[in-house]
């Protein structure tokens, strides 16, 4: 008997640090692919930084220079990318004097 709730609790133990993290992963993976719209600056797997140009429901037109235009596959896509910060601004943000 003890021996089941032994295989009980690692079992839980599985589905709260494995499963729920992981659907928690796909799930907003999802809503990020819902949400791409053309102008986007995005990430791919790969670690490839452009702007969306065109969306279908399979792939992306991705902008990665001026005038190159590059198809990945819409699941490609990792993340939104960050906006490049300006040093002179974060400065000024924290009470400093820039020069």
């Amino acid at each position: 008997m003890v021996i089941f709730v032994y295989f009980a609790v690692i079992a839980l133990a599985f589905f709260v640090l494995i499963v729920l993290p992981q659907r928690r992963r796909t799930t907003a993976h999802r809503m990020l692919l819902a949400s791409l719209q053309v102008g986007d600056e995005v990430i791919t797997i790969g670690g490839i930084l452009g702007t969306i140009r065109e969306l279908t429901d399979e792939k992306i037109e991705l902008e990665v220079a001026p005038g190159v235009v590059i198809t990945v596959a819409r699941n490609a896509i990792a993340q939104m990318a960050q906006p490049a910060s300006d040093p002179t601004t974060d400065a000024l943000d924290d009470g400093e004097v820039g020069e």
